[in-house]
């Protein structure tokens, strides 16, 4: 597992500590469960971000008839 480096006030670090003696746990374990508590809120952001658009593109998306272009025509110079 990588290491991070991080400065932090000598006070709040003592008071984090504090808390983390009385969860019977440690300040690097809290740090950890903080971070993966931020990267599962993010994950489950993005998750209902996507449902939000693919609901919106089956809600809104109408047929546009056949396409009559080829790529080919639609990039020519």
């Amino acid at each position: 597992m990588p290491n991070i480096t991080l400065s932090v006030d000598e006070d709040i670090i003592r008071k984090v500590r504090k808390v983390a003696v009385d969860k019977h746990t440690t300040l690097t374990q809290m740090v950890r469960d903080y971070l993966a508590v931020v990267a599962q809120r993010e994950a489950v952001e993005r998750l209902r971000a996507v449902q939000r658009l693919q609901h919106s593109f089956e809600t809104y998306s109408r047929n546009m008839g056949k396409r009559t272009w080829t790529r080919d025509e639609l990039h020519e110079r």
